[in-house]
């Protein structure tokens, strides 16, 4: 989420790829997870060594990561960190983030084994969890009274629209959640939280009683757009514990329980799944009272995917416009034309109408939890939590005229290429 690289393998280039009009199915294979040695199972290297925590803890490799504990300490975003002052650092072309994001640490780290997160359980032989990057970027781990501390003296100077606790696998996860949850609710009242779930550990009832500690909106990280991808990415085919069916079931009590436009579901695009399958998505959770916040596939150093290439730019761009015009502007699913292949070929409203909302760029921002500023403007800003500054995928700023006409090149683009392949395929019948 800085600007500031840091120091990592390469990742194959692909952004330069034009011809690709979508990542094909059966080329987005995530590498077979390798077995962990026993010794560095479960965090055994962290708590055998037992170094204890001092303060603000920066992820580095050259020594054994402190044995540190949520509830008494979480990880934040970098981008989060520059905006308190913990850390260094400037972010490309925006002074801060607006939303503080907060994960749950445990030296043994995050028991699911999702193919394309640096967090996954199989890097437990690479890096002890508190080092992991994710979405491109280091994650400090802080105490937590330290952060309560900062946010209610206001020393985030006004700039945090929301506050989001992001769960993992751990089986200590759900209490903990409430722990955290409820002592920020006790002393910091101006900035609402978020809770980003973790629905394998997860009933109704713990759904139901982050509502009553003081929940505002709970998110689902479904991130596959279809159950295929889903066994293969983060189920069975990883040798993960995550199932579709338990997802959509823990989606669907927020749903009940928190209620019209305060849930939602992260999906992932370009993970071998179709235009149709993402935007079907998407129009389900809409009729479900709730919206769907987009992330472009990109290769995380470390995962069983970062050999693979993003999304490619005007597959995303079609998908980031069609989804704000379900989620914002009541259009529908079957308003729009797919070819054979579910591919997007027509948005199914007049041009100037789709102009307008190009021309706005609201559609091509990060999309996530609603802050102060609109509802159709996210807190969770994300800076380049899915793409190189250089090549933006998801701008976590207002767009100015050249990053507007980006991003009608790209959907005019896709949208030509498309229509002549579905042109060549008529008149091949």
């Amino acid at each position: 989420m800085s600007c500031l690289e840091m120091p990592r393998s390469p990742v194959p280039d692909f952004l330069g790829a034009s011809e690709r009009a979508f990542n094909d199915a059966t080329a987005m294979q995530p590498r077979a997870p390798a077995v962990v040695p026993a010794d560095a199972r479960n965090g055994a290297r962290v708590k055998t060594q037992d170094v204890q925590p001092e303060g603000v803890y920066r992820p580095n490799f050259n020594f054994l990561t402190p044995n540190m504990r949520s509830p008494e300490y979480v990880q934040m975003s970098t981008a989060a960190a520059i905006t308190l002052g913990l850390m260094g650092g400037y972010m490309h072309r925006t002074s801060c983030t607006r939303c503080l994001n907060l994960l749950l640490t445990y030296p043994e780290g995050c028991r699911a084994n999702c193919a394309y997160c640096g967090l996954a359980r199989h890097r437990e032989a690479e890096r002890n969890y508190a080092d992991r990057n994710f979405i491109r970027v280091d994650w400090p781990a802080v105490p937590y009274d330290q952060v309560i501390d900062i946010v209610a003296a206001g020393g985030d100077r006004g700039r945090f629209h929301r506050m989001c606790i992001s769960m993992i696998t751990h089986p200590r996860s759900d209490d903990d959640t409430r722990i955290v949850l409820r002592k920020w609710v006790e002393r910091v009242r101006h900035v609402p939280v978020s809770i980003l779930s973790n629905p394998t550990t997860m009933t109704r009832l713990d759904v139901q009683e982050l509502k009553n500690i003081g929940a505002d909106i709970f998110t689902v990280a479904l991130d596959a757009c279809n159950r295929d991808v889903f066994d293969r990415t983060r189920g069975s085919g990883v040798q993960s514990p995550h199932s579709w069916d338990k997802y959509w079931e823990i989606l669907h009590a927020a749903a009940e329980i928190f209620g019209p436009e305060r849930f939602g579901a992260h999906l992932i695009v370009g993970m071998g799944e179709s235009d149709r399958d993402v935007l079907t998505q998407v129009q389900t959770v809409r009729d479900l009272g709730g919206h769907s916040h987009m992330f472009a596939f990109f290769p995380e150093r470390g995962s069983l995917m970062d050999h693979l290439p993003p999304v490619p730019r005007p597959q995303w761009r079609r998908i980031q416009l069609a989804r704000y015009l379900i989620d914002y502007r009541s259009h529908r699913l079957e308003q729009m034309r797919f070819d054979a292949n579910g591919t997007l070929i027509d948005f199914g409203l007049p041009q100037d109408e789709i102009d307008a909302v190009i021309d706005a760029g609201t559609a091509f921002r990060t999309s996530g939890c609603p802050g102060k500023e609109a509802d159709d403007i996210s807190a969770c800003d994300r800076p380049y939590g899915d793409s190189p500054p250089r090549d933006i995928a998801s701008y976590p700023f207002r767009l100015n005229r050249n990053d507007i006409r980006k991003a009608r090149r790209q959907i005019d683009a896709g949208m030509s290429s498309t229509s002549a392949a579905a042109a060549t395929v008529s008149r091949s019948k």
